[in-house]
């Protein structure tokens, strides 16, 4: 079965996470360089189907789009055209890495792991999916 999986994607780095194949359960999978996104996407994709590609964007609490917007379509846009076929849905991750570190506090993580900003990204991306399998399972509800 075909698995779904999200970009946390940041101008340094890209957190992705990834579900189990049945689509329970989204695992942080790593933080990759950002401009390397694309190729780590090909070598994923040549083991792995994926069938839909969530991508975090970033909201204001005003609603609109926060100025990150300006560096994450770029990378949208490259993955688009790279990948044609791939679905792709935006997501709104606002406050996804303070619930990281709040996330990474509670587990007992030592200051210096919290520290890592790799870790943030990537607990960030199963965030952001773990938010969006939660949203498609409220939907289906009603």
């Amino acid at each position: 079965m075909a698995r779904i999986m999200a970009l946390d994607i940041g101008r340094k780095r890209t957190g992705i996470a990834v579900t189990d194949s049945l689509k329970i359960i989204a695992n942080g999978l790593t933080t990759v360089p950002t401009h390397t996104i694309t190729a780590y996407l090909s070598e994923y994709f040549s083991k792995e189907n994926v069938e839909l590609l969530v991508v975090g964007m970033p909201h204001q609490l005003n609603n609109l789009p926060s100025e990150a917007v300006r560096y994450i379509k770029p990378v949208v846009s490259k993955i688009k055209k790279q990948f044609p076929d791939l679905n792709i849905e935006f997501v709104d991750e606002r406050f996804t890495s303070k619930m990281a570190h709040d996330t990474m506090l509670a587990g007992g993580l030592k200051k210096t792991d919290r520290q890592n900003k790799a870790l943030v990204d990537t607990i960030s991306a199963t965030i952001i999916l773990q938010s969006y399998m939660e949203s498609i399972s409220f939907k289906n509800k009603f």
